[in-house]
């Protein structure tokens, strides 16, 4: 396993624990993972990065192993503002006051919020297959809607969504990173091993459902209130997604993220599907060791 020169720890933040893999002694670099996921996803590119950065790749709260709050009925603990300080307490417990953060799908809107709640803290920015959360929701029409049903249906009231899943959680799976009947073949064992873990922890699952419930609740105030403020991420962007999945077809990423960010945006569509780090983990390689700093 690619991440066998890792360290595999746990952190104390505010509220529990993160789960994380972490090694390298250059510049810190925080990789932050999407869903159905955990910090298992970045395994084809972190060793190569870890011989220039300081690589730290936390599970998000909610997901993998690290701490699950229980539901609340206003979904504050899973608000994208409440993982970002999590995230802070980890790199300060880390030492490390300034960093660098590359993100996919969940994380990349943990990130985004990271950015702009602590512009001072993130010095580069990389975001996956994503366009801000606001941006999704006002935009949504009928293509959206379908292919990112996922979306509302997490979102709906516990414990409705969380049953179904755990009555299938491996049918689900499948079904829900491939869209289709067929497991892909481009997760490595040991990592598709750790999904599916999380796949069968009821408490994983309610985590995951909500981290959506907060998005299309308290998230949404927090970034229509940031956006009434002018607030934008200060530092350079890099913007990837994916040329055979929904953000290609419904978006123009580049224009959109330079609308909700002050410095400069760059990046461009990777011949891949979503999962972008595992399907295409030469094309992120030479894009990171482009665009951010090493030592």
């Amino acid at each position: 396993m690619e991440f066998a020169e890792f360290a595999l720890e746990w952190h104390a933040v505010p509220g529990g624990s993160l789960r994380l893999r972490r090694a390298g002694s250059g510049p810190p670099l925080l990789l932050l993972h999407g869903n159905p996921q955990t910090h298992m996803m970045w395994h084809k590119i972190a060793p190569t990065l870890a011989a220039h950065w300081s690589v730290i790749c936390p599970d998000l709260r909610g997901y993998g192993e690290s701490f699950k709050p229980p539901v609340s009925s206003d979904h504050a603990p899973y608000a994208k503002t409440a993982m970002a300080r999590d995230l802070i307490a980890l790199m300060d417990d880390l030492g490390h006051e300034r960093f660098q953060v590359g993100s996919h799908d969940r994380g990349a809107r943990v990130a985004h919020r990271l950015a702009l709640d602590f512009p001072a803290r993130v010095e580069r920015l990389a975001v996956l297959d994503i366009i801000p959360t606001i941006e999704h929701f006002e935009r949504a029409e009928m293509r959206f809607a379908l292919g990112y049903y996922h979306w509302f249906w997490f979102a709906q009231k516990h414990p409705f969504p969380e049953n179904l899943i755990n009555a299938a959680p491996d049918l689900w799976f499948t079904a829900h990173v491939a869209r289709s009947d067929v497991a892909p073949d481009f997760f490595a064992p040991e990592a598709l091993a750790d999904y599916l873990a999380a796949a069968r922890s009821p408490d994983a699952i309610r985590g995951m459902c909500e981290d959506y419930r907060a998005a299309a609740t308290i998230d949404l105030e927090h970034d229509r209130a940031s956006r009434a403020a002018g607030r934008k991420v200060q530092c350079p962007m890099l913007v990837l997604w994916a040329k055979r999945n929904l953000v290609e077809k419904l978006y123009d990423p580049l224009a959109v993220w330079r609308e909700y960010c002050a410095a400069e945006v760059i990046g461009e569509a990777i011949d891949c599907g979503h999962y972008i780090p595992e399907e295409a983990p030469q094309a992120t390689l030479a894009w990171f060791e482009r665009f951010f700093v090493a030592r």
